[in-house]
């Protein structure tokens, strides 16, 4: 019992002796300032050390603290483009880029969704460049379905819709890479159709040729 009251009589002296010691630091401060608040505890943790976003720097000599990504980084979850904007890079294209989307039902209709929001003011609602802006527009219409347009490749469709080509500009700041991927399955639905019609509108004309060479 005596070395039990004997530990717990020392631990509470060491707690009174850190009190004591608390309060005179803390007292001190006050004296010493009279704004002071008293003495912080890891401030650190509610005023960070390190530089706010946008804050200036005087670390660097531009005085920002953002600073440029190095070369050849690219942001978490970001899909750099193989193909450059170059004519090299759209040749590429055409001949190596292949859609990682299958053709499935929901896929033409997730494409078919977003034709309807980002192309059919221009394209039309059958991709034979009938829509109210493009009527408006200088130059030939822009088509998907017609004999323009039928036998482009999704290599070069994901180059139109990433960098723009003649009036079309560039949709890359609308639309993400899955959704580019997904606009051309439905774009090729309209191709198929437009070669379907040039093959009827080919075979009406042979026959109506034949008829009258008959």
């Amino acid at each position: 019992m005596n070395r039990f009251r004997l530990s717990t009589f020392n631990l509470q002296l060491s707690i009174i002796g850190l009190l004591l010691v608390t309060v005179s630091l803390l007292s001190s401060c006050k004296r010493n300032n009279p704004d002071s608040a008293g003495v912080e505890y890891m401030p650190d943790m509610y005023r960070s050390p390190s530089y706010e976003d946008n804050s200036t720097n005087p670390l660097f000599a531009d005085s920002m603290t953002d600073r440029v990504p190095v070369k050849g980084t690219v942001p978490r979850g970001f899909t750099p483009d193989p193909f450059p904007n170059t004519t090299e890079g759209w040749a590429n294209a055409a001949a190596y880029w292949k859609d990682p989307f299958p053709a499935t039902p929901e896929v033409v209709a997730q494409g078919k969704a977003i034709f309807d929001i980002y192309c059919i003011h221009c394209h039309g609602e059958k991709g034979m460049g009938d829509g109210k802006v493009a009527a408006k527009l200088p130059g030939p219409p822009p088509p998907y379905s017609g004999a323009a347009l039928k036998n482009i490749t999704e290599g070069e469709m994901y180059q139109t819709l990433e960098y723009g080509k003649n009036l079309m500009g560039s949709h890359a700041s609308q639309l993400t890479v899955e959704e580019r991927c997904k606009v051309i399955r439905y774009v090729q639905t309209l191709q198929k159709l437009g070669q379907s019609s040039d093959t009827t509108k080919t075979a009406a004309a042979t026959s109506k040729d034949s008829i009258k060479k008959g």
